[in-house]
C-alpha cells in the first residue's frame, strides 16, 4: 500500500493545496537532497504528518478514522498485544464476523498487517488515524493510575518491611536502607510511577511527605496533578528507591541532593533529573522527565510562523553572531535550542556544546556537562570550547558577564553562538547583558535575533465556538494591537482578505470537558530582529520599552499577540494565552 511521490505531487496539485511551481520547486530540492517529497513537505511545514495521512488515505481509497475521545472494548483492543501495537503504531478497533478492522500510522507495514491476521485468523481492513488518535487509545492498554495503585498497595502495603521509627531517624544503618530500596514491593510502586508518568506525558513528578502521607503529583502541560495518595509508611522506602536509582546518598536526609538515572519504555528512553529537599515531614522529591531524543521537531511544529519562522532561518544560515531564547524556567527554551542545533546539525559542520544539565543527547554534537564543583562553570568550559575547533557554540545559559563576554566574543571570532537567557520579554534581554558589562558596540555587533518565549496548552477535546463582542475588543486594544494580529492572520491566509474581528471565531472547551479539552502545548513568540534601526537606540542607550516599539513598528508580534494570533487559529484558548502571557 504505498504511495508514490508522483501521486502525491498530482494530487496536490489538483486540489490546489499548494501552487504547482511551488510543488515542483521542493520536489526538485527532494531529488537533489535525495529525500522523498513527503518528507520534504513535512519539515517545511507545507504538510503536518497527519495532513499527510488524510492526502495518503485519500489516494489509495482507505478510510481514515479519528479515535480521539473514544473508548474502545478492551477484548477488542487486546486482540492485538500492547508490545505489537506500540512497536508498529497499530491498534483494533472494531471486529466483525469474519474481520478485524485495524487504525494505523503507516500504511508500508505490511509485516506487522501479516502477522496480526496470522494471529488473529480474520480478515485485516487497515484504516488510517493522526497520531493524537493513536496516543489516546494506545493510554488504554493501561490501567487507570489510581487503579494499578489501589491493586499493589492492597497487595504489597503489608509486605513493604519498614524498619520501623529507626528508618525515620539519623541513625538508620546503610545496609537497612539499601536493603528497604530493593524490596520487590517498593520496586513495583516506583515502576509504576515511572510509567505512568510516561504514559501520560508529565514533564516533573512530585513526592510530598505530609503529615499522615504521602502526596504524589505530575505536572501535565504545565498544570500540576494530584496523581496518588500513598500511605505514610512507604514514604521512606520510596525516598531510598529513588536514591538507589540515582545513585545519591542513602543515608544523608539533612542537605538536598541532585542526581539522575535512565530508564527504556516501549523503545522510548527517557531520562529523570532527581532532586531531593529535606522538608518539615521527610524529603520531598521532584524528578524532571526529560525525552532524549529531540529529533523530529521542526521550528514550525513549535509554534514558529510568518516573518519570525523568516527570521530564523535568515539566521540559522550565518555562520557568525549570536541567537538569544528568553524566558522563565519551564518555557521551552532549551527544545528550541536543541531544534535549531538539529537543523545546523549537518556532516560538514563541528557543534559543540556547554550545559547544565544535558537534557537531550544529540548525535554528531559534543556535549559537556558543567561541574561547578571541581571548577568546570559555563565560563571555562566555553574557554575550552573555542579551542575545539567548532562552528557552532551552544552555551546553555548566560549567567554572569564573564559568561556573557565569552560568548559575545565568540559570535564575533567567527562562530555561530546560541544561548538562553531568563528574562521576560526580547527586548529584555539587551538591557540584561548591558548589566552583566557588556557594551553595547559589542552587543549590536553580535547579536541578530532575539527570541522570547512561553507554552500555551493546545485545545484537543470537545469545544465550542463564539466570537468576540465590543467589549471584549475594547478591552484587548488597550494592551495589544487588534489590527496588527488581524494584518498577520490576513497575511498567513488563516482568515479572508476582508474578514474582520467580529466574525473570526475563538474556542473554548466545552463545559463537560475542563481539562481534558487540552493536549500537549505550543510555544507563543516574539521574535526581535536586532535590525538597524534597533542597534541605534542600542547605542543610544534606550530603555527596553523603546526598544519594543521600535521592533513592534517593524512588524514583530508580541508574545500576547502571538498568542491571539493562535487562538483566532483554534489551538488554544484566550483564556490560557492570559494565564500564562502577562503583559
Amino acid at each position: 500500500m504505498h504511495v508514490e511521490d508522483s501521486q502525491i505531487k498530482d494530487f496536490i496539485i489538483d486540489t490546489g493545496l499548494i501552487s504547482k511551481s511551488e510543488v515542483e520547486e521542493i520536489e526538485s530540492e527532494a531529488k537533489s537532497k535525495k529525500k522523498s517529497l513527503s518528507d520534504l513537505l513535512v519539515s517545511k511545514g507545507k504538510f503536518s504528518d497527519d495532513d499527510l495521512r488524510r492526502v495518503q488515505a485519500y489516494i489509495l481509497g482507505i478510510p481514515f478514522i479519528n479515535l480521539k475521545g473514544q473508548t474502545l472494548n478492551p477484548d477488542i483492543l487486546t486482540l492485538i498485544p500492547e508490545p505489537i501495537a506500540r512497536k508498529h503504531n497499530i491498534v483494533a478497533f472494531n471486529k466483525k464476523e469474519d474481520s478485524l478492522e485495524v487504525a494505523m500510522l503507516d500504511t508500508d507495514d505490511l509485516q506487522a498487517l501479516n502477522s496480526i491476521k496470522k494471529k488473529v485468523g480474520l480478515k485485516i481492513l487497515p484504516r488510517l488515524t493522526d497520531s493524537e488518535s493513536m496516543r489516546s487509545v494506545l493510554i488504554q492498554y493501561q490501567k487507570n493510575l489510581k487503579d494499578e495503585f489501589g491493586d499493589l498497595i492492597k497487595t504489597d502495603s503489608d509486605e513493604i518491611k519498614t524498619i520501623s521509627e529507626k528508618t525515620s531517624t539519623d541513625n538508620t544503618s546503610l545496609g537497612d536502607l539499601k536493603k528497604l530500596a530493593e524490596e520487590l514491593p517498593v520496586v513495583r510502586i516506583v515502576d509504576t510511577l515511572l510509567k505512568h508518568s510516561i504514559i501520560q506525558n508529565a514533564s516533573d513528578i512530585h513526592v510530598e511527605p505530609l503529615e499522615e502521607q504521602i502526596l504524589i503529583r505530575y505536572r501535565i502541560d504545565g498544570i500540576l496533578h494530584d496523581a496518588m495518595i500513598l500511605p505514610k509508611h512507604i514514604g521512606y522506602s520510596l525516598v531510598a528507591r529513588i536514591k538507589v536509582l540515582s545513585n545519591l546518598k542513602l543515608d544523608e536526609k539533612r542537605l538536598p541532593q541532585d542526581g539522575r538515572f535512565k530508564i527504556d519504555m516501549n523503545g522510548e528512553r527517557v531520562s529523570f533529573r532527581v532532586s531531593t529537599l529535606p522538608v518539615y515531614y521527610g524529603e520531598k522529591i521532584v524528578m524532571r522527565l526529560l525525552r532524549e531524543s529531540v529529533s523530529g521537531f521542526t521550528l514550525e511544529s513549535l509554534g514558529f510562523h510568518g516573518e519570525g519562522l523568516e527570521l530564523l532561518h535568515k539566521s540559522l544560515q550565518r555562520t557568525t553572531g549570536l541567537i538569544l531564547t528568553t524566558g522563565p524556567t519551564g518555557s521551552g527554551k532549551s527544545t528550541t535550542l536543541y531544534t535549531m542545533l538539529d537543523i545546523l546539525n549537518t556532516p560538514d559542520v563541528n557543534i559543540s556544546t556547554i550545559e547544565d544539565p544535558i537534557e537531550y543527547q544529540m548525535k554528531r554534537v559534543n556535549q559537556t556537562q558543567v561541574r561547578a564543583e571541581i571548577g568546570l562553570t559555563f565560563a571555562s568550559g566555553l574557554r575550552t570550547l573555542v579551542r575545539q575547533d567548532p562552528d557552532i557554540i551552544m552555551v546553555g545559559e548566560i549567567r554572569d558577564n564573564e559568561t556573557a563576554s565569552l560568548a559575545i566574543n565568540a559570535a564575533l571570532t567567527g562562530h555561530l553562538v546560541l544561548s538562553t537567557l531568563h528574562t521576560n520579554s526580547a527586548s529584555g534581554a539587551i538591557p540584561r547583558l548591558v548589566d552583566m558589562k557588556v557594551e553595547p558596540f559589542l552587543i549590536i555587533s553580535t547579536i541578530d535575533v532575539i527570541i522570547a518565549q512561553r507554552l500555551v496548552r493546545k485545545l484537543s477535546g470537545k469545544k465550542e465556538k463564539y466570537y468576540l463582542d465590543d467589549s471584549e475588543l475594547d478591552s484587548f486594544a488597550k494592551v495589544i494591537d487588534m489590527d496588527r494580529v488581524l494584518r498577520a492572520l490576513r497575511e498567513e491566509k488563516i482568515i479572508g482578505k476582508h474578514d474582520k474581528w467580529e466574525n473570526i471565531p475563538f474556542y473554548k472547551p466545552s463545559k463537560d470537558e475542563g481539562d481534558n479539552a487540552f493536549k500537549g502545548r505550543i510555544g507563543v513568540y516574539e521574535v526581535l530582529n536586532v535590525s538597524n534601526a534597533v542597534r541605534d537606540l542600542i547605542i543610544k542607550g534606550a530603555t527596553a520599552e523603546d526598544i519594543e516599539l521600535q521592533a513592534k513598528k517593524e512588524g514583530m508580534l508580541s508574545m500576547m499577540e502571538d498568542g491571539i494570533f493562535k487562538a483566532a487559529q483554534g489551538l488554544t484558548t484566550i483564556e490560557e494565552v492570559l494565564r500564562v502571557v502577562s503583559e
